[in-house]
């Protein structure tokens, strides 16, 4: 009698149906599913249609990519987790205790063909945003100030004397880079054109100046003007047989560190017709978009007292520095929404607490916008993603969660 139960809801349910899943939908079904094998074999498929439109083979091929990519950032095993743990932390976690942190999504997974692969640097994030794992960890704490601590520490004494407008600068630090790209030999085919855009400093940023073109690899160079949203500097070369193309630039600019005192900015009342307050406010997919839980989120943290855009700023920075902890971070490009991965998965590094403060800040009528460029310390580089924040009276001013 149960068989015969389980049976006839499934054939309404067939029934019911009528027509055969939309392709996409059954991709996603499969990625979904972790069959990622499978997913590939459709999207191949489809790709060889020579119906399809450019757009929608190039939409393919992308989905297609991104299952490598997400292939490439889980590459571990269990038991390469618990070697990890138990070698640099002094002690081996239960099956209960690996379960929970899954369940907690501290311990990132992927079902990816039936395996259970973890995210590659899902064993140091682990003891980075969840307070139960470091308590059992029996590494001995570090005492020593070095890295960003250090460099804060001493340059923050360094500060001149706010301006009106609360700005306040550091000393002015004169930097020369040699920036190099080099393609490997037979990574493409003899004959094809390589084209390589080199990152070079912009010079309408207030806090940069002096900046110096020294000289290039390549004669034909362009320059880009400061009008593109990322200045670069262009060149290009014919790959040859058994030889690495190489590409190098080199430049000199002047920087600033630069710093607001928020209790000094009387923000005035924006103009809400212009075209930069429209622009900043503005959703913007894949990543700025105010979804029920964004914005029942930005609605609970700024529900008391934020009256003013320095008060909602205020909010809405200090939790996100309370609340998410600096984590090392899936490939962005794989990710459909990242304020919404931040939100779920309560980590995130640069970058991904950026656009969450950038979509919460939108969000609440306040124009903001990406940055992402270098981080400069002394005997070291690192790339880095910020925000910048406009308060109408002040003008644009840089907004880092990842130091709050």
């Amino acid at each position: 009698m149960k068989k015969l139960i389980w049976i006839i809801p499934f054939l309404m349910m067939a029934c019911n149906a009528g027509r055969k899943p939309a392709p996409d939908a059954v991709v996603a079904q499969e990625i979904t599913a972790g069959n990622f094998t499978r997913a590939a074999f459709i999207l191949d498929s489809l790709m060889s249609d020579e119906s399809l439109s450019d757009d929608k083979k190039g939409a393919y091929a992308f989905t297609k990519d991104s299952l490598h990519r997400v292939a490439l950032d889980f590459n571990r095993s269990r038991d390469e987790i618990v070697s990890w743990i138990k070698e640099r932390h002094g002690f081996t976690p239960t099956e209960e205790q690996l379960a929970g942190w899954e369940n907690s999504l501290a311990l990132e997974y992927r079902l990816i063909d039936g395996e259970k692969r973890y995210f590659r640097n899902a064993a140091p994030n682990l003891f980075r945003v969840d307070e139960q794992a470091r308590a059992l960890s029996k590494a001995p704490v570090s005492t020593d100030v070095s890295g960003t601590t250090a460099v804060l520490d001493k340059h923050l004494s360094q500060m001149g004397k706010p301006e009106q407008n609360g700005r306040r600068l550091l000393p002015p630090q004169t930097m020369r880079v040699k920036y190099t790209l080099t393609v490997d030999s037979g990574a493409v085919e003899e004959g094809e054109t390589v084209r390589a855009w080199l990152p070079y400093p912009r010079r309408d940023v207030p806090r940069q100046s002096d900046v110096v073109f020294i000289g290039a690899s390549h004669p034909g160079y362009i320059l880009s003007d400061d009008q593109t949203a990322h200045t670069s500097i262009y060149m290009e070369q014919k790959a040859r047989q058994g030889q690495p193309v190489a590409f190098w630039a080199e430049y000199e600019f002047t920087s600033r560190g630069e710093w607001f005192d928020l209790s000094r900015i009387e923000a005035l009342p924006y103009d809400t017709a212009s075209t930069l307050y429209k622009t900043y406010t503005a959703e913007r997919t894949p990543h700025i978009l105010f979804t029920p839980r964004l914005k029942e989120l930005a609605d609970s943290i700024t529900h008391d007292g934020a009256e003013t855009p320095v008060d909602v700023l205020r909010s809405v920075y200090r939790f996100i520095t309370a609340t998410y902890p600096w984590a090392s971070a899936l490939e962005y490009s794989t990710i459909a929404n990242i304020p919404e991965y931040v939100m779920q998965n309560r980590k995130g590094d640069c970058g991904q607490v950026g656009l969450l403060l950038i979509a919460m800040l939108r969000y609440k009528g306040i124009p903001a916008r990406w940055q992402s460029g270098w981080m400069m310390h002394p005997g070291e580089v690192n790339l880095h993603d910020w925000a910048e924040v406009y308060l109408e009276g002040t003008g644009w001013i840089p907004c880092d969660p990842s130091f709050g």
